[in-house]
């Protein structure tokens, strides 16, 4: 089947042109009539209660003959009930309505089932928040709906966040309300980063914002701690509690009007020493510093502070907030804007010195940061993640997630702050709102007034898109639309010939030295194409955590692209910033145009794939990330790629991936402590958890077994006790090692991973003939091989023998799945017919021999490859193909299907490094003077990860362990720290790969264990 686009966010240009085609009816209102429609937000986006006009308002507007349709929620902060009582009607879908106003985006299904087409011949007006302005490409397909029609037939998209008055300034918002909430945020944030230090704080009795029914609530319950704080003060050892607050906007008033509640007493930025190191200072009073410009912004040139050259020559100033105030502080409430070439309020670099300072004063200072802006990657410049009202803050040390709390700072930095408090900021906003609205509405009637004259230019200036067209200083948007909105949307803009910095005019003024800002960070549009892009190729099972952690950033945009578009429409669900596309990988052209849209490649497709899309990403000079082996046909494109200036980075999941990161960080250690390597041995197993494993072959499966099948059947090489040796394919699972003393708990074997050899240069280790152990090893429960050495010798493992047909088989005596094992020992044995219902064990013992005969038969029966009479419970097996296929093919799905992972039940990975180390000068090749237990100072260093899937988060630990550092590697490459190019694997990628990977896999919990003791003994298990 041919590639068809479909996406999440597209449904495509017929659609849309058969929706404005749509008739719509007009029984709930007369065609003269102007009818506003109030939309329900995106049921996604579960905490959005707010609405754009109040029960009153919408009273307003009928008494003025406007007929009002509402869409019916359950959520909204008022009740249908009381629009009903207020003169509106409930209609499901808006169809009729002329005007249609809402909080944020509406959501593309909606906007494409009717809702884009003209009512009465007159086009439509959306208003609402679009997130379109500024260029945010994850919002170009609903921009695309609104361009490319006829002249007359476009809607009209308005956008609150353009609404100006003629001095620039927006008329509409909720600035002050996500600084009001902000400070509570910030406060019981406080309160519970002093309880993991040991301290109780007053703030522990403040409920958080949106379990206020109103402002005033909130007001009353900050005045209640407030009282608190003046009879019985703060606790002692937290010192003078002290909030600094930035910015001089709406931000900065909502949030220090609400502190004014609290005992407060105001200071200045140049009093802070002094007060936190005074052991007298009255802990009855909240310290309160509103910091301005000045006091923090140095002129590098030695002048004195000027407001006027600052915003003239921005780059001649650097910020001392992280040394003159942060230290000091025991709050942070940042409500400051922040633009390109302006000195950040707090950088990266900054903050491990801002956190030794801190420890210093205090183990109370500098402990959460209120980012209420939340401008990530802005003016704090380490605040790189937006919250959730369900999860509000993390921790970070500039790096990650620091191991103890006390090493970091905690940082909230919720998104949609105004929507804790949506009852108030909600009449605010339709007050603001109303005349503007009044007037889209009277020039409906035609019956506008010389008072809406100035309301009508605004709307004007905050329109985006009319009859199918950008306005003038949006038509930089056009080639954004082109590439990540809809595809053939047909240009009837102007030929955008300015770059695109030139066209950018967002009518919002930052006030960068102390105002918060609407505009993008970046400051230019130049700056918001940075927009980077990932294309991720399969959406199989390792899939979600990669998913996860891409979408954990704002600056990425993510398309999943997979032949199960349903699959990929799952991972991506709920985000914004991501969209979802079927593809058929064998369909070149769209899998060209995709890998041309992107700025780097992940595939999780099948390893033979890789080769073919990595020819297509040197062709487009994408960069390419996989988790697979490199290929000899992958290798080849290594000269092609660096030519190219691409890098093609392979083998960073599990096994390929962590274990070479792991690898090669201890042995970069090693070598510093002046000593080498003189034993490697390194495990590997990807298992079920111990009380899961009781199943056949000890094992079960989230992904396709036969990789695992495959591998049992590879050559192996390594060295052991100083000895070279080899293993066929056909002894491998003969040759296990039958007891592997990793931990006590354990009953593991092991299996010889390959050819270890090529692993002495690839880590850097000096020559095999220097080590007494070089070993690479799969790890699995004891049993596995000797039952797999018996399906290997009955030929199940066979993948080149004639292809059988389990369904409807004349030949066997039994029927599909039950009919397996006698089929194909009926082949080995260059049988026509199986004649009897004994004759499949009788050629089974012919085959492998009585005993093991005795032994396999009972593991047979529970696996129903031979029938089992005395199993009397429902037999859920898979359908039986209708093709012929090879007895590993037969044997996968079977195995996929009967040892697959069942609701509740958990995996487990487990990874270990043994390295003896000796000094340098130390001679241990091949005779050498090493042995182990000798009197060479010797070290073993161990390098050890377990961790167990989390059934209840639907999340394996074979999925997080080779997704995640898929993303980390990925995240790497994305923002350019990695210089090399070519088929390049973890190692020969540099330290930004396998270090980025190491760092990252710590702040999830996934950091290697690792321990050093003297000697060199290792328990022989060879």
């Amino acid at each position: 089947m041919k590639a068809i686009a479909r996406t999440t966010t597209n449904t495509g240009s017929a659609l849309r042109k058969a929706t404005r085609r749509f008739s719509t009816s007009r029984s709930v209102s007369d065609a003269g009539k102007v009818v506003v429609g109030v939309r329900r937000e995106d049921p996604n986006r579960i905490w959005e209660r707010r609405c754009p006009v109040t029960p009153d308002a919408v009273n307003e507007l009928v008494r003025d003959g406007v007929e009002v349709l509402v869409q019916p929620c359950e959520r909204r902060v008022w009740s249908d009930d009381e629009f009903v009582k207020a003169g509106a009607k409930i209609h499901p879908t808006l169809h009729p309505a002329n005007i249609l106003v809402g909080i944020k985006e509406i959501p593309i299904p909606e906007l494409d089932g009717g809702l884009l087409s003209s009512v009465d011949g007159r086009p439509r007006t959306h208003v609402m928040f679009s997130h379109t302005a500024k260029g945010q490409l994850y919002n170009m397909p609903l921009l695309s709906r609104f361009v490319g029609e006829t002249e007359t037939d476009g809607p009209q998209l308005v956008d609150y966040e353009l609404l100006t008055g003629e001095d620039g300034k927006r008329v509409v918002g909720f600035g002050w309300f996500a600084g009001a909430a902000g400070v509570i945020e910030g406060l019981t944030a406080s309160a519970h980063d002093f309880l993991s230090l040991g301290i109780s704080s007053p703030f522990l009795y403040l409920p958080r914002p949106y379990s206020h029914p109103n402002l005033e609530d909130m007001r009353k319950s900050l005045r209640s701690v407030g009282e608190m704080i003046s009879t019985k003060g703060m606790p002692r050892s937290t010192g003078p509690f002290v909030i600094a607050v930035t910015g001089n906007g709406n931000v900065a008033t909502g949030a220090l009007d609400l502190i004014k509640e609290l005992p407060v007493t105001f200071v200045k930025a140049e009093d802070l020493p002094a007060l936190v190191s005074n052991p007298d200072a009255d802990l009855r009073k909240i310290y309160v510093v509103h910091v301005q410009s000045a006091s923090y912004l140095v002129n590098n040139q030695n002048k004195p502070f000027d407001r006027s050259d600052y915003y003239a020559n921005p780059t001649n100033y650097e910020s001392l907030f992280f040394e003159k105030i942060a230290p000091y502080t025991s709050l942070l409430i940042n409500g400051v804007g922040w633009s390109q070439s302006f000195p950040r309020l707090l950088s990266t670099a900054q903050l491990s010195k801002t956190i030794r300072l801190a420890k210093s004063i205090g183990r109370t200072r500098f402990r959460t940061i209120a980012d209420i802006t939340c401008d990530l990657s802005g003016g704090i410049e380490f605040v790189n993640r937006a919250c959730t009202i369900d999860d509000p803050f993390f921790y970070t040390d500039g790096k990650g997630k620091p191991k103890q709390v006390e090493d970091g700072v905690q940082v909230m930095s919720i998104d949609i702050l105004p929507s804790e408090l949506p009852l108030d900021a909600s009449k605010h906003f339709s007050k603001a709102f109303r005349p503007y609205l009044g007037a889209m509405v009277r020039k409906y009637q035609g019956k506008n007034t010389e008072e809406d004259a100035k309301a009508l230019e605004a709307i004007e200036r905050a329109t985006i898109a009319q009859h199918g067209q950008l306005k003038p200083r949006h038509q930089w948007l056009t080639p954004l639309i082109a590439s990540h909105g809809v595809e053939g949307v047909k240009q009837k803009t102007a030929t955008v010939t300015s770059t695109v910095s030139d066209k950018v005019d967002l009518d919002v003024k930052a006030d960068l030295g102390g105002l918060e800002s609407s505009a993008p960070s970046s400051g230019t549009a130049a700056g918001i194409l940075k927009k980077k892009n990932v294309l991720l190729l399969g959406s199989g099972m390792v899939a979600k955590p990669a998913v996860d952690e891409f979408l954990k950033r704002e600056d990425i945009n993510l398309v999943a692209a997979s032949n199960n578009f349903a699959e990929a429409e799952q991972l991506i669900r709920g985000s914004d910033s991501a969209s979802a596309v079927f593809l058929d990988v064998s369909d070149n052209a769209v899998l060209s145009r995709l890998i041309s849209d992107a700025d780097v490649v992940v595939s999780l497709l099948p390893a033979p794939l890789h080769p073919p899309v990595g020819e297509i990403c040197i062709d487009k000079k994408k960069h390419l990330v996989t988790a697979s082996y490199i290929s000899p046909a992958m290798r080849e494109l290594s000269q092609k790629a660096q030519a190219a200036d691409v890098l093609l980075l392979n083998e960073i999941g599990l096994d390929p991936g962590i274990d070479h990161c792991s690898a090669i960080d201890m042995r970069t250690k090693i070598e510093a402590q002046g000593r080498k390597i003189a034993s490697f041995v390194s495990w590997c197993g990807g298992l079920p958890a111990p009380e899961h494993s009781d199943a056949p072959l000890g094992m079960k499966f989230s992904w396709s077994p036969k990789g695992l099948l495959s591998a049992a059947l590879n050559d192996a090489e390594f060295k052991l006790g100083g000895k070279p040796r080899k293993i066929s394919g056909t002894e491998l699972l003969s040759s296990s090692f039958r007891s592997v003393p990793l931990y006590k708990g354990f009953a593991f074997e092991g299996l010889a991973n390959r050819n270890s050899f090529p692993y002495a240069e690839t880590y850097g280790l000096g020559s095999p003939k220097e080590l007494h152990h070089l070993f690479r090893g799969t790890l699995r429960y004891r049993g596995f091989s000797r039952t797999l050495e018996m399906f290997r010798r009955m030929g199940l493992l066979s993948s080149t023998s004639e292809k059988i047909l389990l369904a409807d088989n004349p030949s066997a005596y039994h029927k599909g799945w039950h009919s397996l094992v006698e089929t194909v020992l009926a082949k080995l044995l260059s049988k026509d017919r199986v004649k009897g219902p004994n004759e499949g064990y009788d050629m089974l013992k012919a085959v492998i021999g009585k005993d093991s005969a005795q032994e396999i038969w009972p593991i047979l029966q529970e696996l129903h490859m031979v029938p089992n009479p005395n199993d009397l419970s429902h037999v859920d097996l898979p359908p039986v193909p209708k093709v012929p296929l090879a007895p590993l093919d037969l044997l996968t799905v079977l195995l996929s299907h009967q040892l697959r992972y069942r609701e509740g039940e958990r995996d487990m990975v487990v990874l270990s490094h043994q390295i003896v180390s000796v000094p340098k000068n130390c001679y241990v090749g091949d005779g050498g003077a090493f042995k182990p237990g000798s009197d060479v100072d010797a070290l073993t260093h161990t390098a050890t990860l377990v961790t167990y899937g989390t059934p209840s988060k639907s999340t394996s630990a074979m999925s997080r362990t080779v997704g995640l550092p898929l993303a980390f590697a990925t995240l790497q490459v994305l923002d350019g720290h990695v210089k090399e190019r070519g088929v390049k694997g973890p190692c020969d990628a540099g330290k930004e790969v396998w270090g980025g990977v190491l760092e990252g896999l710590e702040t999830v919990g996934l950091g290697m264990k690792e321990t050093v003791r003297r000697g060199g003994y290792m328990p022989k298990w060879w």
